[in-house]
């Protein structure tokens, strides 16, 4: 026999999470976790302080004086990419908690064995742990490309320093020597000296001109570049590729002037203006490469969503055949 329905009872409904779908200061579903996330950003770079102290300087090498600057820089990744705030389950906060106490942990082991750049990178995993703790996966999904900018602020490793500084410089010197010779002049190179024909001071390619400095200015803005433009991934991913002869050519380029101004100058003051001016040409000419490297690019590769359609468009123009 069947039971006679109370209508007093109803069966409960779960009310699923609003979605927000623009970010509003307005809405304190958007605004509390804004004001915790740069609460626990400030906390965390008070707690890395010492970290900072150190790093500051190695920026006050010319090879990383560009470190000032990167910060804002992905301050801007983050803003341009930013999304609104989700509904975030409790599970991916305690994950962000944990990684936010295992780069902790990092800190202090690195602290006790002395290895700075562990103790730096660590800062990098406590960034992830605070964005998951505040917004969870959603929130990781746009904000990890600002996270991952942050490495370019430090300073290499002493060991891979002085291997890149070495090949960097054997290779720059090499190629302004090939380059050179082709031009007709008899230039040779001992180590990383070249000799110039009538020039009784010779070219010094000094660490500082290694092209080191070039690398990681270009290679930080190319990989800002890549999680900004709407290109497809085999295009972000040439440019990424391309970073390094990029940043050699431009400084073989500040080389072979430089060359070029000792034979048609012996005014010191001349050949130093020349010397400082095409350094800070370095870029310019690394980014007009860049824009070289896109116009190629944007004439040889067609996106996916391109020939999607063409292929779509030229199926419905097909004529039909008559039976």
């Amino acid at each position: 026999m069947s039971q006679p329905i109370n209508p007093s009872i109803r069966p409960t409904q779960t009310k699923s999470p609003r979605v927000a779908t623009k970010f509003s200061w307005s809405d304190p579903d958007q605004r509390n976790p804004a004001i915790l996330l740069g609460i626990l950003c400030f906390a965390l770079v008070v707690a890395y302080w010492n970290m900072f102290s150190l790093t500051s300087a190695a920026w006050a090498n010319p090879l990383y004086s560009h470190g000032y600057l990167l910060p804002a820089f992905a301050l801007g990744i983050f803003w341009l990419r930013r999304q609104p705030f989700q509904w975030t389950p409790p599970s991916e906060r305690w994950i962000g908690v944990g990684i936010l106490v295992g780069a902790l942990l990092i800190r202090i082991f690195a602290a006790i064995f002395d290895m700075a750049p562990v103790d730096r990178l660590s800062f990098i995993v406590a960034m992830f742990g605070i964005f998951l703790l505040v917004g969870g996966l959603q929130c990781v999904r746009w904000a990890w490309p600002g996270i991952c900018f942050l490495v370019f602020m430090f300073p290499l490793p002493s060991v891979l320093e002085n291997s890149l500084l070495m090949h960097l410089q054997r290779v720059a010197t090499v190629c302004s020597t090939l380059i050179l010779q082709t031009l007709g002049i008899a230039a040779y190179r001992a180590g990383n000296v070249i000799t110039l024909p009538g020039v009784v001071e010779n070219l010094t390619v000094a660490e500082e001109c290694s092209g080191l400095r070039m690398l990681t200015i270009f290679g930080a803005m190319s990989v800002a570049m890549i999680f900004l433009i709407d290109r497809p991934w085999w295009d972000k991913f040439i440019v990424l590729l391309s970073a390094i002869p990029i940043a050699v050519l431009s400084n073989v380029v500040r080389i072979v002037l430089t060359a070029l101004l000792y034979l048609l100058t012996t005014d010191e003051h001349a050949r130093q203006l020349a010397h400082d001016v095409s350094g800070l040409l370095m870029m310019v000419w690394g980014l007009g490469f860049l824009w070289i490297e896109f116009q190629i690019l944007s004439r040889v590769t067609i996106p996916e969503e391109v020939s999607h359609v063409k292929l779509a468009t030229t199926k419905r123009q097909a004529p039909i055949p008559i039976r």
